[in-house]
C-alpha cells in the first residue's frame, strides 16, 4: 500500500506561532510581506485630456492627418496642427538624404532627373581604384552628412554614359529641376588641395546647391555660400585650438 504524504499550505502570508518564534531565535527567514494588489486606475478617457499645444506634439503625422475635421472649432489648434505637420513633413524629407547614394544607369532617371524640384542633386562619376575618386568620395560624403537635404549620388561613370574617358575622372554633375547646372571634371576643379569645405566653396560659388536643412527660408546663393563659409571658420578655430591643446599637453 502506498504512501501518501499531504502538505498542508496556509493562507499566503499567513504565520504560526511557532514560526513567529523560530524567526526571532534566526532559525528561519523573514516573514515576506503580505501581497498587495496596486490600487485599481480606471484607463484615462480620451475625450478628458486637455487639447493643447503639447498634445498637438505627442501626435503622429498619422494622426495630425486624421485630426483634420476634428479642430474646426478651435481655430488656434488647427493652425498649431498644420504648423506640426508641416514641420515633420519637411524633418522627414530632410532625412531621406545624409549619406552618397549608389545608382546605376537604370537608376539616373528617376533618382537624378526626376528628382524634387526643390532639391539639388550632386553626381560623382567614378571608377573603383582610382585615388583622385577615393579622395573626392571621402569629401562628398562628409558634405553629404552635413548637408542633409542635398541629395548626393554616384555613378560609375561607363555605366552612365559608354566610353567615358578614365582622364575625366572623377567628374561632378550638378542638378536642379532635371537640368545640368554645373559640371566640374577632374579633381584640380577643387584646388590644390581637394577638402570637403573647399569642395563646398566650388559647388556654391554659383548656385545655392549644399542645403543643411537648417537654414530657414532663404534658398539664395548668398545665403547659403555663407553658411558655407561660417562653418568653413569654424573648423579652422576648432582644428587650431585643438592644435594649441596638444601643444600644451605636451610641453
Amino acid at each position: 500500500m502506498a504512501d501518501y504524504h499531504f502538505v498542508y499550505k496556509d493562507v499566503e502570508g499567513a504565520s504560526t506561532q511557532w514560526d513567529d518564534i523560530q524567526r526571532k531565535l534566526g532559525n528561519l527567514p523573514p516573514k515576506p510581506p503580505a501581497f498587495k494588489p496596486d490600487p485599481f486606475e480606471p484607463a484615462p478617457d480620451p475625450d478628458s485630456i486637455p487639447k493643447d499645444k503639447s498634445w498637438i506634439d505627442e501626435k503622429t503625422e498619422e494622426e495630425l492627418e486624421d485630426l483634420e475635421d476634428d479642430l474646426d472649432d478651435d481655430r488656434f489648434l488647427e493652425e498649431y496642427r498644420k504648423k506640426r505637420l508641416a514641420e515633420m513633413r519637411e524633418a522627414a524629407k530632410i532625412s531621406k538624404y545624409g549619406s552618397v547614394i549608389p545608382i546605376s544607369g537604370s537608376d539616373f532617371v528617376r533618382e537624378v532627373s526626376q528628382a524634387p524640384q526643390d532639391v539639388w542633386v550632386v553626381v560623382i562619376l567614378y571608377k573603383e581604384g582610382f585615388p583622385e575618386c577615393r579622395l573626392l568620395l571621402q569629401c562628398l560624403e562628409e558634405l553629404a552628412v552635413k548637408y542633409p537635404a542635398t541629395k548626393f549620388v554616384k555613378i560609375i561613370s561607363t555605366d552612365c554614359i559608354p566610353n567615358y574617358p578614365d582622364r575625366n575622372l572623377p567628374t561632378l554633375l550638378v542638378y536642379n529641376n532635371g537640368a545640368v547646372k554645373a559640371n566640374y571634371v577632374g579633381l584640380h576643379s577643387f584646388g590644390r588641395r581637394c577638402t570637403p569645405e573647399g569642395v563646398a566653396l566650388v559647388l556654391c560659388q554659383s548656385n545655392p546647391v549644399l542645403n543643411d536643412g537648417q537654414s530657414g527660408s532663404d534658398p539664395s546663393q548668398e545665403a547659403v555660400l555663407e553658411g558655407v563659409r561660417r562653418k568653413f571658420i569654424e573648423k579652422v578655430v576648432t582644428e587650431h585650438e585643438d592644435h594649441d591643446d596638444d601643444g600644451s599637453s605636451s610641453d
